[in-house]
């Protein structure tokens, strides 16, 4: 799946500004320029279209955890490499949004998706359980048009 993809995504459903989005990355402390920021929304056929890489992408959606729900009084762990797959981006998504598994039920409803709690929860299961479901890039896809159904405010940023 194409990172800048669902980083243009995330921004069109949550209606982000790039100010917003720069703001969540310096919360997660990480310099983003703006034109670089900038250059990664751009579509690939226009002119300065640069690749987002994972790890801009996952400093990205610890900010949105960060700019959604303010700062975490939990202790941070050490800044272990953890691999981006579509299960944590689901899972970022859902804590930074505080969705609960009804609203879920919704956004992938909203994508003419049909699952069912039992399968929902299994998408947010610890790899490796017996009851975990890897997410396809076909369901992240229709959760975050979904959620962009669901947020859709009328307006275009």
């Amino acid at each position: 799946m194409q990172i800048n993809d669902i980083l243009f995504k995330i921004k069109k459903a949550l209606s982000l500004d790039e100010k917003s989005m720069q703001d969540a990355y310096a919360l997660a402390n990480y310099e983003m320029s703006s034109e670089r920021l900038s250059n990664i929304l751009k579509r690939r056929q226009d002119k300065g279209y640069e690749e987002a890489t994972y790890e801009e992408l996952g400093v990205f959606l610890d900010g949105l955890v960060i700019l959604k729900r303010g700062p975490s009084d939990k202790v941070q762990k050490d800044d272990a490499v953890v691999e981006l797959t579509n299960n944590l981006i689901l899972k970022k998504i859902r804590v930074a949004m505080e969705l609960k598994e009804a609203e879920l039920l919704i956004l992938f409803a909203l994508a003419e998706v049909t699952l069912t709690k039992r399968q929902i929860g299994s998408l947010f299961r610890k790899e490796g359980s017996k009851n975990f479901k890897a997410c396809s890039d076909e369901l992240l896809m229709a959760f975050l048009d979904g959620l962009d159904e669901f947020y859709y405010d009328g307006e275009e940023v």
